[in-house]
């Protein structure tokens, strides 16, 4: 969702306490307008809904899926003046969302992409291993937590996470050696899963700490956050108005590349099919506003180290209508989360 550092500047709702990665350039994209609705679909401490009621006298529909993020925006919604609706949900069913605050359409949709650093700077959320906390890194409040994935989930399905959603070279290694720790005692806690992997992947200096690409995919895999990001696309083509902008900050590659593969794709024509006549190939949807992702600059990198994976891409609504395409086949090919945490056993390497 977001990175962020300290700020005393004022914003519409008071001071800011965080600033958004590349938050000048987000706004900037979105073409924020008087009397436009745009929907920040990662709240997160609120930064970007704060900019953009900053920006203009525009209203914001704010969503984030953590109970948390939605109870500290309870000062910028009381400060917003009937501008800002908070609502806690995923950004997937963001137009659900808008249609029950009362906007069949908007004018802009911004994804922030990842974990929040409140969520990483809490140590009893289980994101970072920086802090010992208990197992957990789901963004809401239900479902299977990291912890089950790592007790439950076999070998193969292991390694085949880290791999894919961690892109770590040491996936099989990784996966040997939790599946060896758990059966003498259950993983619980950051620090015992963290101590697990640097026994087996040995830190060099000045290279990320060995368990941070396995800790970045569970942390997908239990918040579902690539097929969370594929509906939340669609649902945003569904949703913005003919010149209404979309605007994603993504800070994995994965998700980068999901993001630029949709976008690619929907901003031509669908390919002839021998099974449709020409009349009936589906139009562009979108035209693409960043040929190249923007990136941070080096001041920006230099005053908040977390901004420096950043990649933010941007489009614009065409007056093509919905062509029906779907985004799930972006999705690298992995075991869904329910399947993860089944503990069934039956015929699976564990």
């Amino acid at each position: 969702m977001m990175a962020s550092r300290d700020s005393a500047g004022a914003v519409a709702g008071g001071l800011a306490r965080h600033i958004p990665v590349l938050g000048g350039r987000t706004v900037e994209c979105l073409n924020v307008r008087a009397g436009g609705v745009y929907v920040d679909g990662t709240f997160g401490a609120g930064g970007h809904s704060r900019a953009i009621l900053a920006a203009a006298d525009c209203n914001v529909i704010a969503i984030d899926r953590d109970h948390d993020a939605i109870k500290r925006g309870a000062d910028l919604l009381q400060s917003a003046g009937g501008r800002l609706a908070l609502v806690e949900d995923r950004f997937s069913n963001l137009q659900a969302v808008a249609q029950s605050c009362g906007y069949d359409a908007v004018d802009g949709v911004v994804l922030d992409l990842g974990v929040s650093s409140m969520q990483l700077d809490e140590a009893a959320r289980g994101f970072s291993f920086r802090h010992d906390g208990p197992l957990d890194m789901r963004m809401g409040r239900a479902g299977a937590t990291a912890a089950d994935v790592v007790a439950l989930a076999s070998e193969r399905e292991i390694a085949a996470i880290v791999v894919t959603l961690g892109e770590e070279r040491h996936a099989r290694r990784i996966a040997r050696a939790i599946v060896a720790a758990r059966r003498a005692a259950p993983i619980r806690t950051t620090r015992a899963l963290a101590d697990i992997i640097a026994g087996v992947v040995h830190a060099r200096a000045g290279v990320i700490h060995p368990a941070t690409r396995t800790f970045q995919a569970l942390r997908i895999v239990v918040n579902e956050e690539l097929a969370e990001l594929a509906a939340g696309l669609a649902a945003a083509e569904q949703v913005l108005k003919p010149r209404g902008r979309l605007v994603v900050l993504a800070f994995h590659s994965l998700e980068d590349r999901m993001v630029k593969s949709f976008l690619v794709e929907r901003s031509r024509p669908a390919t002839p099919s021998r099974h449709h006549p020409v009349p009936a190939q589906a139009a562009a949807t979108f035209h693409v506003l960043t040929k190249r992702p923007i990136v941070p600059s080096e001041a920006e990198i230099s005053a908040n180290p977390r901004a420096r994976s950043a990649r933010l891409r941007a489009a614009e609504r065409t007056e093509a209508p919905i062509p029906g395409r779907a985004a799930a086949p972006l999705l690298p090919r992995l075991p869904a989360l329910a399947d993860l945490v089944a503990g069934e056993g039956t015929g699976r390497q564990r």
